[in-house]
């Protein structure tokens, strides 16, 4: 029987959510497997990778083949290079203590680049924000002079409008005047 570490989908449509399993190669994608061995969420930024890397590790010492990601994985958690140190112990090119300190080593490197990441993540975070929250002032600038504007149009218009009026009403009894005069000329002719 070859065993396979590989993912296991779960999780919603569209929201994918993995187990990261030891299976024999033959089952289902999502069946039948014999240890569970981590999670992986892809959903986060950067993903979030849980794994036992004490079981992954002994699966690798007793032959069992990741899947490309899984093997991606597992090289990002530091699964294969302690499986690569433990070869190298054996062999006896170097101690268990060697090989725990490159470990221990490489896995503080790595946790400091993670770390990096996220604090990178959430400057441009910070930075989007701020940046959003400046064009909305200056949107909220240009609709507040817009509506000035608009209000003095209004004012300007009904001072125009009064005035008009105005000039109506003192025109009004002049021409209202002219039709009798020209009435009473014609009485006069006829």
């Amino acid at each position: 029987m070859s065993v396979k570490i590989r993912l296991q989908r779960h999780g919603k449509k569209g929201k994918p959510f993995f187990w990261i399993v030891a299976a024999d190669a033959r089952s289902k994608r999502d069946g039948k497997f014999l240890e569970k061995l981590g999670t992986y969420n892809p959903n986060t930024n950067p993903a979030t990778i849980d794994l036992n890397l004490d079981g992954a590790v002994q699966w690798l010492h007793n032959g069992a083949q990741p899947t490309d990601t899984a093997k991606a994985i597992l090289s990002y958690k530091g699964a294969l290079l302690k499986h690569h140190l433990d070869g190298g112990v054996r062999k006896g090119a170097l101690t268990q203590e060697q090989a725990d300190a490159k470990l221990a080593a490489w896995l503080d490197e790595k946790a400091n680049k993670v770390t990096s990441k996220k604090e990178g993540l959430s400057k441009a975070q910070e930075k989007a924000k701020a940046e959003a929250l400046k064009a909305e002032k200056v949107a909220n600038d240009k609709r507040a002079a817009a509506a000035a504007d608009a209000a003095k149009v209004e004012e300007v218009a009904e001072e125009v409008a009064e005035e008009v009026s105005e000039v109506v009403a003192e025109v009004t009894p002049a021409v209202e005047e002219a039709p009798a005069a020209e009435e009473a000329n014609e009485e006069k002719e006829a």
